[in-house]
Order: C-alpha cells, then sequence, then structure tokens
C-alpha cells in the first residue's frame, strides 16, 4: 500500500469550505492533493478573507465527524487523506478580523451614508440628471434603448447554474440569476457568484435579493458582458506546475 506521501501528481480532492464567523458562507472548493497545507490557507484567504497566520484549519468526514486539525503548514494535503465530499472548517483566530463581528453578512451593521430627495436634485452632474437630459434631447430613443425587454434576446442560452466569465477582467464564477431588476434599471440581468470575492454583495441590490452567495462575490451585470461554458475554477497555482 502506498504511503500516505505518495500522492499522484494531478490528483485533487472536492472540499466543502465553511468559516467560524460567516454562518453564510459555504463553498465547493477542488484543492491539490499536493498543495502544502500553507498553501490551501492562502487559496481560501482569498476566497473568505481571513489571513494566514490567523486561520487553523479542521477536517470533517461527510458524517459531520472531525477527523484532525490541518496542524502542519508544510505537509501536503493528501497526508491528512481528504476524501471528496468531507469538509474543511476555518477557525479564525484574529479577534479584529475583517470576518468578525458579523459586519460583512449583516449590512444594518453599517453606517450608510443618506440624502435627502431636494438635496439629491440640487446636484450637478448626477446620474439623474444625466438621464434626464438625454431623455429631453431624444425621447422617443431613449425610452428605446432602456425599454423592458432590454438585452432579453441575450440570455436565451445563459441559465441559472452555468459556468461563466466576466468581462472586463475575465472573472469566472457561476450564473445564479437570469431576469429583470428593476432596482438597477430596465431590462435584464445576470446574477453572477464569482469564485473570488471580486463583487460587490451577497446577492442582495438595493434591498433586493436576488440570490444566495458568500458576501462580496455576487455581482449584477449585463448579459453582454458574460460568456458561458467551459470556465473551470481557476487554480492560482497552476501557473507553477510544470
Amino acid at each position: 500500500m502506498a504511503s500516505r506521501l505518495q500522492i499522484e501528481g494531478d490528483a485533487s480532492v472536492l472540499l466543502r469550505v465553511t468559516h467560524s464567523n460567516l454562518k453564510s458562507f459555504a463553498a465547493d472548493i477542488r484543492f491539490s492533493l499536493q498543495m502544502s497545507v500553507e498553501a490551501v490557507k492562502d487559496k481560501l484567504w482569498k476566497k473568505c478573507g481571513t489571513s494566514v497566520n490567523s486561520m487553523r484549519l479542521e477536517l470533517y468526514d461527510d458524517c459531520k465527524n472531525k477527523l484532525c486539525d490541518l496542524s502542519d503548514d508544510s505537509r501536503p494535503l493528501g497526508f491528512y487523506s481528504p476524501l471528496d465530499g468531507f469538509r474543511i472548517h476555518i477557525i479564525d483566530l484574529d479577534p479584529s478580523s475583517v470576518t468578525s463581528g458579523g459586519w460583512l453578512e449583516d449590512t444594518s451593521l453599517v453606517e450608510k451614508y443618506s440624502i435627502s430627495e431636494d438635496e439629491y436634485n440640487k446636484r450637478s452632474g448626477t446620474f439623474r440628471k444625466f438621464k434626464e437630459q438625454m431623455a429631453s434631447q431624444n425621447p422617443s430613443e431613449f425610452r428605446n434603448k432602456m425599454a423592458d425587454d432590454y438585452m432579453e434576446d441575450l440570455c436565451s442560452n445563459i441559465k441559472v447554474g452555468d459556468r461563466c466569465e466576466v468581462d472586463p477582467g475575465e472573472k469566472r464564477g457561476v450564473v445564479k440569476y437570469v431576469g429583470r431588476a428593476e432596482a438597477l434599471g430596465p431590462g435584464f440581468w445576470i446574477g453572477v457568484q464569482y469564485d473570488e470575492p471580486l463583487g460587490k454583495h451577497d446577492g442582495i441590490v438595493k434591498g433586493t435579493r436576488y440570490f444566495q452567495c458568500p458576501p462580496l462575490c455576487g455581482a449584477m451585470v449585463r448579459p453582454d458582458k458574460v460568456k458561458v461554458g467551459d470556465y473551470p475554477e481557476r487554480d492560482p497555482f497552476e501557473e507553477d506546475e510544470i
């Protein structure tokens, strides 16, 4: 029988990831068994915000039994013999971490800037003023450009669950919503959960929930910015492979 350290070069495992501070955070992530525990932590830091030095990892089987702590940063992940469907639980040890206090998930804890309608209407250079100017110059053309079915035709091949790539930036993720979003404007929108925290929200836009995703992984974009197809999650270490 091969030892635990004799790992096939292309061997990988799909693990569920949860977080001690982020109750809504849960993701299925594929890891190479050759990755060191430190490399696993670095990959997770980019997804949840907990720093590598403040992260303790626990490994659970698919029956919710804790198997061990991934305590040696220098060992490969394969040393701990994880299987598809097992779970890594992130413990954030930093009391001042960005993930603590619940503010990443509870937007009611964030102080919000507000302005009265009268004050906003007095301002120049706002988007509202721009729309009013466009509408006054060419009312019919402006209405046609922003019709309720704006870009609906581009949604015909986009469905919830599709893997996708979003421009600009070639950000990858999964389609979570297809449809109208009145809070953002007329026409059709695509809700995307990015693989990494490159978004702006968790699926709630201007008080309306359009889909569920981890904090800072959500985005609402126009269909012309989205390409669906075989866009697997990027491995930040794949460029180092020979």
